[in-house]
């Protein structure tokens, strides 16, 4: 099969061609969107990340260039019109989990450097300054963290703070019978708030979870709670989260992903003007870090994520059924 490469990067052409055995692969660093859709022209699938636009008039054109598979190198398909893609008789598939350590694990950094401030420390350092000054933290050793979503990768977040010797809550529509057995108490989300000196987000984005974190649930939350969110970034409220931060109600915020991160991850903009006034603001804060939706990048990850994919689009063209499909 021609597989159609959308929002491509180095990592992704190196990955892929290395375990690729069979297909032609045409990489295009341009997102797939209404604009750039006519790209797929003469292929037979398209292989796409979180931040392509899917949406009905995408599929729609992709129907008429003859896609028959959207290959999703990812996790998440909030970004796919999945009632068009049934409508074009387009199938859908995706990498349901190609390292839930690498992730759960980017959350724990987070953690710890907004906690020990390494970052500020590094720097200082650097510039020859070895003060200890306003780079007090805290023990992570006895404190409550709240963990939104216990799936594999909220699972594997629950283990690792209870190797740190935190009390775990946790808030899913599930429990998970493996977690409570290990001492993790689930919790609904009005009660698990307000416990909590950390709170880690690790569910999904569907219209049920979109701005979870707002200003009501904020309110909730300890006085100088730290809030890390590792999985989708329309799940926080930016502008009530700036609010929180302005009035020390959250204290320390660490995010791999962003409400409008579209326009800015993955790409390198330090050379030009950066439009968007919340990124900027929440820049600014000095208890605020932000990474560009690096949690999946380790080379375990990477490298499952592209057996995977490609073991959908080998699937798909020999008939088989599609252990991953969404639809």
């Amino acid at each position: 099969m021609k597989i159609a490469f959308f929002s491509t990067q180095s990592y992704d052409k190196e990955y892929f061609t290395r375990y690729n055995t069979r297909h032609e692969l045409v990489f295009f660093e341009a997102p797939l969107n209404e604009t750039t859709v006519a790209l797929a022209t003469g292929c037979n699938a398209v292989c796409a990340f979180v931040n392509d636009k899917l949406n009905a008039t995408v599929i729609q054109q992709l129907a008429g260039l003859g896609i028959q598979l959207i290959a999703l190198r990812c996790a998440g398909y909030n970004n796919v019109d999945l009632n068009a893609a049934q409508t074009y008789q387009i199938k859908v598939a995706r990498v349901p989990a190609y390292s839930p350590h690498a992730v759960a694990e980017h959350a724990v950094a987070l953690i710890l450097a907004l906690n020990r401030k390494t970052h500020k420390a590094y720097n200082r350092v650097r510039e020859g300054n070895f003060s200890l000054d306003k780079l007090i933290g805290f023990d992570l050793y006895g404190k409550t963290v709240g963990v939104i979503g216990t799936g594999k990768i909220g699972e594997v977040f629950c283990d690792i703070m209870k190797g740190f010797g935190c009390r775990v809550l946790a808030f899913d529509l599930v429990a998970n019978k493996h977690l409570e057995a290990k001492g993790v108490e689930y919790l609904p989300l009005v009660t698990l708030l307000p416990q909590c000196d950390i709170i880690s987000l690790h569910c999904p984005l569907t219209e049920q979870t979109r701005h979870l974190i707002n200003t009501d649930t904020i309110n909730l939350m300890k006085q100088g709670v730290m809030l890390i969110n590792t999985s989708r970034g329309a799940l926080i409220d930016t502008k009530a989260t700036i609010h929180a931060l302005k009035t020390g109600q959250i204290g320390y915020l660490g995010i791999d992903v962003y409400e409008q991160e579209e326009k800015l991850f993955f790409y390198n903009l330090s050379e030009e003007i950066i439009p968007d006034d919340d990124i900027m603001r929440l820049m600014s804060f000095p208890n605020v870090l932000v990474t560009s939706h690096q949690g999946f990048f380790t080379d375990e990850a990477l490298t499952q994520i592209a057996q995977t994919t490609l073991l959908n689009i080998d699937d798909f063209e020999s008939g088989k059924p599609l252990v991953n499909k969404v639809i």
